[in-house]
């Protein structure tokens, strides 16, 4: 429900918090989501609680619990595959912390992969491997 100086607008909805999950060669396309997102003639929109900036520390303890933090405030997490996701222990990591934060897993390849080798989270749950469309990705978020 989302209230106006007015009253109650039903038209208005709040934004999802949305964690993406990826990897760093895979930057600069996801770059070009968010920037989507942003685009007010898209219908795409979250609160990108994601890392932007690498987390500057060697303690992984350390960086899993910014990162934990971060998936905790969301409800979705859409895990975002490259031709080298597959190999990341860190997206694997993320996944399964926000499969206990009980936030709704999203699984979509980046514009341009068309078919690639799941990250093992994915492949153990079962999970949908959706193919590029941000309109897709506006109504499963």
């Amino acid at each position: 429900m989302t209230y106006t100086p007015f009253g109650f607008d039903s038209s208005l909805t709040a934004k999802k918090r949305v964690f993406l999950s990826f990897v760093e060669e895979d930057k600069m396309q996801v770059q070009g989501l968010r920037l989507l997102k942003d685009n007010p003639d898209f219908a795409l929109e979250f609160y990108d609680e994601s890392v932007r900036v690498p987390i500057d520390s060697s303690n992984s303890d350390y960086v899993k619990r910014v990162i934990r933090e971060k998936i905790a405030r969301c409800s979705v997490t859409v895990c975002l595959i490259g031709a080298t996701t597959y190999q990341s222990k860190w997206v694997n990591w993320e996944l399964r912390t926000s499969e206990e934060e009980k936030n709704r897993i999203i699984v979509m390849a980046l514009k341009g992969i068309e078919s690639a080798v799941l990250p093992q989270f994915v492949r153990d749950r079962n999970l949908t491997f959706h193919p590029w469309d941000p309109a897709q990705l506006a109504t499963l978020i």
